[in-house]
C-alpha cells in the first residue's frame, strides 16, 4: 500500500487563530482636549474549516501537509481602528470523510456533500478595546480584553466511500469481475488472491436511466476484523453502504458456512453492520444445472434474498440488479442510512503507521499585541453583539 495513491487514513495536527488584543489607547489632538479612548477591537482568529469536494477521492494531500494552522487576529489600534481577521484555513476533503479524535478516538464530526463546509476549530474572538468600556462614572477606562486563545487539536480523518452497494466476499469470489461486468470500471481481474488491493467504484445502469454505485473491497478472510489480510485496512468502506451483496462462488466447499465467517468478520468489525441489508449472489453459476442449484438452496441461509449469477455469461444480472434495487429504495432502508452510528476509533480500529506518528512542536509566530490590563473576557450572559 506505500506506493498507493489511495489514502483513506490520515492523522494531522489543526491550530486555529487566536483574536487579536483590543487597543488601550485615548485620542490626542491639540485642539480636542479630554479625547477620551478610541483603543479598537482585535481581530477575530482564523477557523480550521473542512469542506466537501466531490472531485476528490482520496485523502493523499493531507499526507503532506500534516499541519494546518490558521493565522492569528491583528491587534486594535488608536482611533478605533480594527485588527485585521485571521484567514480561516480550509481543508478540502472527499465526500464521506469521518474525522475522530486522534487522542481519545471519540467521534468528531462528518462531511457527506459536496460543498458542506464544518467548522473543525473556531478562531478565538478578539478582544475589545478600551472604548467599549467607557461610562458616566469611568471616562478613561485604562483596560482592554486580551484575545481568545487558539484552539490546537490532533485529529484522525477517515475515508468511507459513498457508495449503494458494497461487494463482501472471499479472495477470488468474482467481485471484480461482477464490478467490471455491470459498469464501466475496469479492476485488476486475475486468478490469484488479492489482486484488489484498493476499493473501487463503478456506476451500474438500471431501468428508466436511473442508476447505483457499486463498491469493490479487497478480499475479506477469516479473522480480518482481527487484522490478518487486508481486509480490516477496508472495511470501513463498507460501513456507509446501502446495502451489501455478499458474493460467494458456486464450487465452494460449504456457502453457508462462508456467508456465517463474512458475517462474524463484519459484525466484530462493527455490531451495527449486523442490522445492513443483504443480498446473497452465488457466483460462478454458469457451471451449475438447475438440479445442482436446487440442492444448493437448501443449504442456504435462512431470511437472505439470494440469487444464481454468472458475471461472465449474464446469467441473472438483471434479476440482481432488480433485487439490489429493492432494497436500495426501500423505506426501512432510508432510515436505517441517515441513522449510522460511527464506531469509536479504538486501538482495533487504528492505522498504525499513522497512530504512532509524533508531530514536531512548531512555534507560534510572534507577532506585537496590545498588553494585557487584566480585564477578563465577557461571560456567557454578557452581549454577544459587542462582537459583532
Amino acid at each position: 500500500m506505500a506506493d498507493s495513491n489511495f489514502i483513506d487514513y490520515v492523522k494531522i495536527h489543526c491550530r486555529s487563530g487566536k483574536g487579536g488584543a483590543g487597543s488601550l489607547h485615548f485620542h490626542r489632538a491639540k485642539y480636542v482636549p479630554k479625547g477620551g479612548p478610541d483603543g479598537g477591537d482585535g481581530g477575530k482568529g482564523g477557523s480550521v474549516i473542512l469542506k466537501g469536494n466531490r472531485n476528490m477521492w482520496t485523502l493523499l494531500p493531507l499526507k503532506f501537509q500534516r499541519h494546518v494552522f490558521a493565522t492569528n487576529g491583528q491587534s486594535g489600534g488608536a482611533g478605533r481602528s480594527f485588527g485585521k481577521d485571521g484567514e480561516d484555513k480550509i481543508i478540502e476533503v472527499p465526500c464521506g470523510t469521518v474525522v475522530f479524535d486522534a487522542e481519545t478516538g471519540e467521534y468528531i464530526t462528518e462531511v457527506t456533500n459536496d460543498g458542506q463546509e464544518v467548522v473543525l476549530l473556531k478562531g478565538g474572538r478578539g478582544g475589545l478595546g478600551n472604548w467599549h468600556f467607557a461610562t458616566a462614572t469611568n471616562r478613561t477606562p485604562r483596560f482592554a480584553q486580551p484575545g481568545e486563545p487558539a484552539l490546537e487539536r490532533t485529529v484522525v480523518l477517515e475515508l468511507k466511500l459513498l457508495a449503494d452497494v458494497g461487494l463482501v466476499g472471499f479472495p477470488n469470489a468474482g467481485k471484480s469481475t461482477l464490478l467490471s461486468s455491470v459498469s464501466a470500471a475496469r479492476p485488476k481481474i486475475a486468478d490469484y488472491p488479492f489482486t484488489t488491493m484498493e476499493p473501487q467504484l463503478g456506476i451500474v445502469g438500471y431501468r428508466d436511466n436511473r442508476s447505483f454505485v457499486m463498491a469493490d473491497i479487497p478480499g475479506i478472510i477469516e479473522g480480518a476484523s482481527e487484522g490478518r489480510g487486508l481486509g480490516l485496512r477496508f472495511l470501513r468502506h463498507i460501513e456507509r453502504n446501502a446495502v451489501l451483496l455478499f458474493m460467494i462462488p458456486a464450487d465452494a466447499d460449504d456457502i453457508a458456512e462462508q456467508y456465517a465467517i463474512l458475517q462474524r468478520e463484519l459484525t466484530e468489525f462493527n455490531p451495527d453492520l449486523a442490522d445492513k441489508p443483504r443480498v446473497l449472489a452465488i457466483s460462478k453459476s454458469d457451471m451449475l444445472d438447475e438440479e445442482l442449484m436446487q440442492e444448493i438452496e437448501k443449504t442456504l441461509p435462512e431470511g437472505v434474498p439470494h440469487v444464481f449469477i454468472s458475471s461472465v455469461s449474464g446469467y441473472n444480472l438483471m434479476p440482481l440488479k432488480d433485487m439490489l434495487w429493492s432494497e436500495i429504495t426501500s423505506e426501512a432502508n432510508q432510515i436505517l442510512a441517515q441513522t449510522i452510528i460511527h464506531r469509536r476509533l479504538d486501538g482495533h480500529h487504528r492505522v498504525t503507521d499513522e497512530d504512532e506518528l509524533v508531530f514536531d512542536e512548531m512555534p507560534i509566530e510572534e507577532e506585537e499585541e496590545a498588553p494585557d490590563y487584566g480585564m477578563p473576557f465577557l461571560d456567557e450572559d454578557a452581549d454577544e453583539s459587542l462582537y459583532e
